[in-house]
């Protein structure tokens, strides 16, 4: 089996803790703030814990309708989340999952970075074209940066 990845880090003004708490509310946020990638995102099973299995439907800007993933891990002393697509037509046909590993680090200066790397486990020698992995990348780019302005436009709830 082969596979590739991305790795994303942005830095943020804000602690670790407030952009975790953030994205804590990913599933309400993202469709509002980013509607043309993310139309719903909604629980099917679980409590949003270790094993949670949610499911995406995505919006017009992107080439695929849905998408299934499992929440892997969730660590928020150490700000970090994990979570692996594995049904769905993200997967292109030629994946077996897809594996995102969000870990906010705190900086120096009382800010943080935003860590994203996302694994595309492949069934066989095939992979997602670069076209498709920088397109990924600048979708997750852009959502964090609009989450974010969420958060700083919400403060009261954060």
């Amino acid at each position: 089996m082969t596979s590739v990845s991305i790795n994303i880090e942005i830095p943020s003004s804000f602690s670790a803790e407030k952009i975790f708490k953030v994205f804590s509310d990913f599933d309400t946020i993202a469709p509002k703030v980013n509607p043309e990638v993310f139309k719903a995102i909604e629980t099917s099973e679980g409590n949003g814990g270790v094993g949670t299995i949610k499911i995406f439907t995505f919006g017009d800007a992107v080439p695929f309708t849905s998408g299934k993933y499992k929440v892997d891990a969730i660590d928020a002393s150490n700000f970090s989340y994990t979570y692996s697509f594995f049904e769905g037509d993200n997967l292109m046909g030629i994946l077996d999952s897809i594996t995102n590993q969000i870990t906010i680090v705190p900086s120096a200066d009382g800010g943080s970075i935003f860590k994203q790397t996302i694994i595309y486990n492949c069934k066989g020698n095939e992979k997602p074209s670069e076209e498709v992995l920088k397109i990924e990348k600048d979708i997750y780019e852009k959502t964090f940066k609009a989450i974010e302005a969420y958060g700083v436009a919400h403060p009261d709830n954060y």
